[in-house]
């Protein structure tokens, strides 16, 4: 769609073929180009098929609208395309918890789940959380090149059910997300459906309490889980991502709602993960990449050979991030395995559908994954099981970490939520 747009603005005439399923994520394509007057032909195709009967039948079946539509004149929308701008005053709307929820829900504001009314009270305690201006621009979000703005951060963040103390970490999330080597431009809108993974690094994981132990990826912690779910009404509400218009995941993901986890520095044997990018212990830092599917396995030996072979024998895809708890990192640090060795391993002796082709008989040897391109962190509490989160790469795509800024009152507000934290009952 994009290309025909850019096409089109030159004043060549053109049609675009979209498959059935697709005409809502193209005519938004189209308007958020500018062009809503684009002409597009939807069409049966099945999308990327190579069978040349059903594309021939297919394309055959539309050729009379594909004529019309390169000769008819232009309407007068066409030639002026305008849409009516929603002038929304600062209070949208009141009413009772139950009302605003429905309320939002209608608008397609949230990502199913109750929300916390955005009031003016809320969103300025917010901001309390950074010493940035409310009008700051972060970043611009795809697909519709949002303005995120650090009050509009502010506002999904209350909406999230976030603290103050999370907010610095959700500005360097946009950051992330908008930095071209994340590909996000490509992953949050494709049909692959897939999800950004947080890894939160430095003192901050323990100022705001982020879990790095056991069950760091499931429901319970208040800031692995409105972090995650921030960022998805963000991208949601800011960026314009909706599902089945611009987001065209098939499948979809549960990961959309969170996936945040803190790497466990404190048991790691290995300096931590953004350290090796020229971060200091001292940063707090949060990396990005996008999985699509999540794994976990065992090691059939519980040695140092056992673990990496096992690593190794999960199936890494060309982008992947790996989750070993801290019983393995020590077990495989005592035997003499650095990090950098054990992502070298597991480069060179992944055996993967997604892996490149090995070289032919007599050619030089290379990895079949790049070692770059693979993601070690130590999370997780004690037990068996090691985690693998898939992704792709050949996008010129890489993990992205960004720094986390606080504001110069962080100790204050730390203090203010630090006994915010679940009191489990003994049974």
């Amino acid at each position: 769609m994009y290309n025909g747009v850019a096409i089109e603005k030159y004043g060549i005439p053109v049609v675009v073929l979209v498959n059935t399923g697709f005409l809502n994520d193209a005519h938004s394509a189209a308007s958020g180009k500018g062009v809503p007057g684009v002409r597009i032909v939807p069409e049966p195709v099945l999308c990327e098929s190579n069978i040349k009967e059903d594309i021939e039948s297919g394309i055959a079946a539309v050729m009379d609208d594909i004529v019309t539509g390169l000769t008819r004149p232009l309407t007068a929308d066409e030639k002026n395309p305008h849409k009516d701008a929603e002038n929304l005053s600062h209070l949208v709307f009141k009413g009772s918890l139950e009302e605003v929820n429905r309320f939002y829900y209608r608008r397609g504001w949230t990502d199913g789940l109750p929300i916390i009314p955005p009031t003016e009270e809320a969103v300025m305690e917010m901001l309390t959380g950074t010493d940035l201006p409310p009008d700051h621009l972060v970043a611009k979000v795809i697909p519709r090149m949002g303005k995120a703005t650090v009050e509009k951060i502010a506002v999904n963040a209350v909406m999230a059910g976030c603290l103050p103390t999370y907010l610095p970490v959700l500005i360097a999330a946009v950051q992330a997300l908008m930095d071209p080597q994340s590909r996000f431009d490509t992953f949050e809108v494709s049909t692959g459906s897939w999800a950004p993974f947080w890894a939160v690094n430095g003192p901050i994981r323990r100022d705001i309490h982020v879990n790095c132990s056991s069950g760091s990826l499931s429901p319970g912690d208040m800031a692995n889980a409105a972090i995650g779910r921030a960022v998805g009404l963000i991208v949601r509400n800011i960026g314009g991502a909706r599902k089945a218009i611009e987001d065209m995941g098939v499948i979809g993901n549960p990961g959309k709602y969170t996936l945040v986890i803190g790497e466990n520095e404190e048991e790691s044997p290995w300096e931590p993960w953004p350290m090796q990018h020229g971060f200091s212990r001292e940063d707090s830092t949060v990396t990005t990449f996008f999985p699509n599917s999540f794994t976990q396995s065992i090691p059939r030996e519980t040695n140092a050979q056992g673990i990496v072979n096992m690593l190794a024998g999960m199936g890494a895809a060309p982008l992947s991030g790996f989750i070993i708890n801290a019983t393995w990192a020590k077990i495989l640090s005592r035997e003499g395995w650095t990090r950098k060795q054990v992502i070298e391993y597991i480069a060179a002796n992944t055996r993967s559908p997604f892996a490149p082709v090995q070289p032919a008989v007599g050619a030089a040897p290379r990895p079949l994954l790049n070692p770059q391109d693979i993601m070690l962190i130590v999370g997780g509490g004690p037990g068996t099981f090691m985690a693998l989160l898939r992704s792709a790469g050949g996008f010129n795509n890489s993990f992205v970490t960004k720094k986390i800024e606080l504001p110069r009152k962080w100790p204050q507000l730390v203090a203010k939520y630090k006994n915010l934290v679940p009191v489990y009952v003994r049974y």
